[in-house]
């Protein structure tokens, strides 16, 4: 059986998702961080970056929640949520996937860590407004897609693993002054991506309070 080694809210929630919506057969072990047990000796050689999540599916242990996510898409092709290898549908779902875990999600961490890049208070402070400001442009850009082809998701018209990475991400903002669920286009794909019965599961599954975004 699958198994994801997971904790509240974090980057662990999109896998999460996904499993849920594919219908995976699989367990949730948790890897209480409140006591560092995402530093522990047993958990390092699941993955020595010491960061969650990790999924063990049989043999394989894989960490990195984007490829977890993709694992777990292309492994079930019959939830269709990955595009045909080597179509234009499946180029941009590459380029957004990366562009959420790549830029998003770093600047995201630098809002909530601010401390690993500065010590001074007035300097954590000024990483923490920048981060914030340049996740405002990013969350712009994002919105910006939505309106340019009309679509309920992100590819367009078709739902596919990147759009829990969106959610999971875009949830992040929700105690911003501008978070994601403000703005136009974004508030609403939020909102259909909330009501989708696997999500519900999945954040009720790990007790996350309301408002989910």
């Amino acid at each position: 059986m699958i198994e994801l080694h997971y904790y509240p809210s974090n980057a662990s929630l999109a896998p999460h998702m996904l499993l849920e919506e594919i219908g995976a057969e699989y367990a949730l072990r948790l890897v209480d961080r409140a006591h560092d047990a995402h530093k522990s000796p047993e958990y390092l050689k699941l993955n020595p970056n010491g960061l969650i999540p990790v999924l063990v599916d049989g043999d394989l242990v894989l960490f990195e929640s984007a490829a977890i996510c993709l694992h777990l898409a292309d492994t079930h092709p019959a939830s269709a949520l990955v595009p045909p290898v080597g179509s234009a549908e499946r180029a941009h779902f590459y380029k957004w996937l990366c562009w959420l875990t790549n830029t998003l999600q770093p600047a995201l961490i630098a809002y909530f860590y601010p401390q690993r890049w500065a010590e001074s208070d007035d300097a954590v402070a000024q990483v923490k407004a920048h981060a914030e400001q340049r996740i405002g442009a990013m969350l712009d850009l994002l919105d910006a897609e939505f309106a340019r082809h009309g679509g309920d998701w992100l590819l367009g018209d078709r739902l596919s693993a990147v759009d829990f990475f969106a959610l999971m991400l875009c949830r992040w903002t929700r105690g911003f002054a501008r978070p994601a669920r403000s703005l136009p286009h974004l508030g609403p794909y939020l909102a259909r991506m909330l009501a989708r019965p696997a999500v519900v599961r999945a954040f009720e599954q790990e007790a996350l309070p309301q408002p989910w975004a």
